[in-house]
């Protein structure tokens, strides 16, 4: 009898545990995870060598750093200012500018196509905030050092500075994210051909990059004599013709954003066919963090990717203010599931463990053998933006 009761009181204490979680308001979920992420964030301040940046966790289980010039280097500074913009807490925005200004001289860099990434994810969001005119400036800068990589004959521009020699000139689904701080700049500046430029690298990808389904390829090669194709690869996924989750949350993410800042109904139209085609997958998993790749072969015992779910989160919210009510519904619908399933136990770490990161289990390049099931920065940055979006657009509209 008293086993009996022992087992009695453990479910009703469990099915009290799970009915709170799921009373659990979206104003309440944002309101829990916003100060653990304030706390994360000037812990990791602690843990960074001076000069580094925070990038993820080595195999051995170490604090993994880079330096400004790496591709990620925008997403910490750019967590803060979203941080410093929910609490105002001033610690977080002195961090934020100290962070920031350590990018200063990514402006002038020619020869990677990230500069978008490690630019306006830090100046654009510090901008924003305390339209600081020196920040503006860097990012003018930055704008024309990257439109340098345009090819005026294939009409993007270029990724990737032949780490492969088979590749002439390699474009990456990533990149549509660049384009942001080429569009930004070009309506602060009235420059037309920032905006020609941004235009035409996706007009080029949305015909080239994308199978029948809007599924998309990892990267396209093209031959710049002529503009064609010379390959279609999907580099860090599990095969060429397999759907890379990230890769097809770039995308969704991507035109999103453009449609955005053009209302070209064209983009607006590629990003709800890679929305359907991510919402509808038969691999997505009911609680929407999606595998690796949505074609593994180990599924359903392979690895999540919390970033991918992050960046779509983020995307769909994006997306949703531009269609109809019911469409509207099914995207927030959709993303609300992603970030209580990222805000859970499973994926949200407590406070002052994962070495201070946010979220747990993200894959950077399974192919690649590289930061595999581990935190990422870029899953932070669009997990905190997918839920102060989310405020804005749901909670505060």
């Amino acid at each position: 009898m008293k086993h009996l009761l022992i087992i009695l009181l453990f479910f009703l204490i469990a099915g009290s545990c799970q009915k709170r979680q799921e009373e659990e308001s979206m104003k309440q979920l944002i309101d829990r995870v916003m100060p653990v992420a304030v706390e994360q964030y000037k812990g990791m301040a602690q843990l960074l060598p001076e000069g580094q940046f925070p990038r993820s966790i080595s195999e051995d289980g170490r604090l993994k750093t880079s330096n400004k010039y790496w591709w990620c280097s925008g997403f910490y500074p750019g967590t803060l200012w979203y941080l410093y913009e929910y609490s105002g807490d001033e610690d977080i925005y002195h961090l934020a500018e100290k962070y920031t200004e350590m990018l200063d001289s990514i402006k002038y860099v020619t020869s990677d196509h990230d500069v978008g990434f490690q630019l306006f994810c830090s100046y654009g969001n510090g901008y924003r905030i305390t339209r600081c005119p020196e920040y503006k400036e860097v990012l003018v800068q930055g704008a024309k050092s990257l439109a340098t990589r345009f090819h005026p004959v294939i009409g993007c521009i270029q990724s990737w500075d032949f780490d492969d020699p088979e590749w002439r000139f390699p474009v990456i689904i990533d990149n549509m994210l660049n384009l942001e701080l080429l569009i930004w700049v070009a309506e602060q500046t009235n420059n037309d051909s920032l905006y020609h430029i941004a235009c035409s690298h996706a007009n080029v990808t949305k015909n080239n990059h994308f199978r029948k389904n809007f599924s998309c390829y990892h990267l396209v090669d093209y031959d710049p004599a002529d503009g064609s194709t010379r390959k279609k690869q999907t580099v860090q996924g599990g095969g060429d013709e397999s759907s890379w989750a990230r890769g097809q949350a770039w995308a969704l993410y991507g035109y999103s954003m453009m449609y955005r800042y053009t209302k070209d109904d064209n983009y607006l139209n590629q990003a709800r066919n890679i929305a359907n085609f991510i919402m509808n997958h038969p691999a997505m998993p009911q609680d929407g963090i999606p595998y690796w790749d949505f074609d593994s072969s180990a599924i359903p015992d392979d690895y999540r990717d919390a970033s991918a779910a992050a960046i779509m989160a983020s995307g769909l919210i994006d997306l949703s203010k531009y269609v109809s009510e019911k469409e509207k519904n099914r995207y927030i619908n959709f993303a609300q599931k992603q970030l209580r399933t990222l805000s859970s136990e499973e994926y949200l770490a407590r406070g002052g463990t994962n070495h201070c990161f946010l979220l747990k289990h993200s894959v950077g390049s399974l192919p690649g053998k590289s930061e595999v099931d581990v935190p990422q920065t870029y899953a932070d940055y669009y997990f905190i933006e997918a839920l102060l979006k989310y405020k804005k657009e749901v909670l505060d509209e």
